[in-house]
């Protein structure tokens, strides 16, 4: 088994729902971005079109994040998934120098979004172990954990599926297990040609997108 995203550029329309989402199910403080959607322009004039490229951890089968953190904090489960030992960590942010993809971030303190105290939502979903640590997308660990014990499948039953997934307005990301060759990750990676970002870095992600 190895959890995967796949997904689709043809259909993302940039919107940044599943940023949002993502900030609002993990508690990230401001400032703080797991995911985001990077918005550029491809072609020459006058065939010129817009790309939007969400960008996160991609999991890799080979994280050059892992190996260089001095503490063990930053790790990697059997099932691919990249996550960090909060209480090991000690924030040195090798991993971030380490990751290609820029998908390691540093908390340092508490940060709401508005002066004073925090909003409701900031109290409710406030992670104070989180702090002076390196953090990363987990892939919504926790709900693909929670669904899997209650015999639910990742990537098909919403609450067992990452949030930016269960977010997009497009239906442009897709989870799954990218060793299940009926899973419709992996259909959708043999059917659209998905390609990872930069395999030529030998990282092999976890994360493909559909280009075309």
């Amino acid at each position: 088994m190895r959890w995967g995203m796949v997904i689709d550029l043809v259909r993302c329309v940039g919107c940044q729902t599943c940023t949002i989402a993502c900030k609002q199910e993990n508690g990230l403080p401001a400032g703080v971005l797991w995911r985001f959607v990077a918005d550029s322009e491809v072609g020459e004039y006058p065939d010129v079109r817009r790309l939007f490229l969400p960008m996160q951890c991609m999991h890799c089968v080979e994280p050059p994040c892992v190996p260089v953190c001095p503490t063990g904090a930053s790790q990697q489960r059997e099932d691919g998934i990249v996550w960090v030992e909060y209480d090991r960590c000690v924030g040195c942010g090798y991993c971030a120098m380490a990751c290609p993809y820029r998908a390691r971030h540093l908390i340092k303190d508490a940060s709401w979004h508005f002066p004073g105290q925090p909003t409701p939502a900031e109290q409710a979903t406030a992670q104070p172990a989180r702090r002076g640590v390196m953090t990363k997308c987990t892939f919504c660990v926790d709900r693909v954990d929670r669904g899997i014990a209650r015999e639910l499948r990742p990537g098909v039953d919403p609450e067992a599926t990452p949030m930016c997934a269960v977010a997009c307005i497009a239906g442009a990301i897709i989870f799954g297990d990218l060793d299940d060759a009926e899973s419709p990750a992996c259909k959708l990676i043999k059917e659209r040609g998905a390609v990872p970002l930069m395999p030529e870095l030998g990282t092999n992600p976890s994360v493909y997108y559909v280009t075309e």
